[in-house]
């Protein structure tokens, strides 16, 4: 589990295609690996990942098909800086909300504008998420815990502060780019629970 609160914004070292997959390795920056070990889940831009090598400022991950046909993760380039927190342990403080890592799907932002200091940023969903975003509800963009200010059909929007847009890739956000999106993990089981059929005396 993580908190959406990025703690650094590492770049990609290295791309390898491996028999259909890829070998993705990011270079931290304020990240220290000394407290991660092999097998340690780590949020790349919103994506759970499983480091299988650390070598100083440096991890490596494994990326499946499914990952680089569902998430932004498949177009990165090398360079490209991507949101980076380690998973949530024990006596960590949560920040944000509770996020899984798995992503629901690609969005879209549709605009930018300045609001004072801060950006406010509209994003489109897809129509089989819209349900799951609420006003004043969470959601992960990129890996960032926000907080949804409106909703209008499949659009919704949040308010950037300076400090996310300085330390996070939000801050870099052009309109008609791809975000991964995770919906607040809570509206997964209330709809799981008010499904018909459920038998809600278990």
């Amino acid at each position: 589990m993580f908190t959406g609160i990025v703690q650094d914004i590492g770049r990609v070292e290295s791309l390898e295609a491996r028999g259909g997959d890829v070998r993705l390795a990011i270079r931290t920056a304020a990240l220290d690996l000394a407290k991660s070990a092999v097998g340690d889940s780590i949020c790349v831009q919103g994506c759970c990942v499983t480091a299988i090598r650390l070598a100083g400022q440096v991890f490596a991950a494994d990326l499946s098909r499914e990952t680089l046909a569902l998430t932004t993760l498949g177009d990165l380039k090398v360079g490209a800086p991507v949101n980076l927190e380690p998973a949530l342990r024990a006596g960590d403080a949560l920040g944000g909300h509770l996020v899984s890592g798995h992503v629901d799907g690609l969005a879209r932002v549709v605009s930018l504008t300045t609001d004072a200091r801060s950006t406010r940023v509209l994003i489109e969903v897809p129509e089989s998420l819209a349900r799951y975003i609420a006003r004043k509800g969470s959601v992960a963009v990129d890996g960032v815990s926000l907080t949804v200010n409106e909703v209008d059909g499949a659009r919704f929007g949040v308010n950037l502060i300076p400090h996310t847009l300085e330390v996070t890739t939000l801050g870099r956000l052009v309109e008609g780019a791809a975000v991964n999106l995770e919906i607040d993990t809570v509206a997964r089981y209330v709809e799981r629970l008010l499904a018909p059929g459920y038998d809600r005396r278990l």
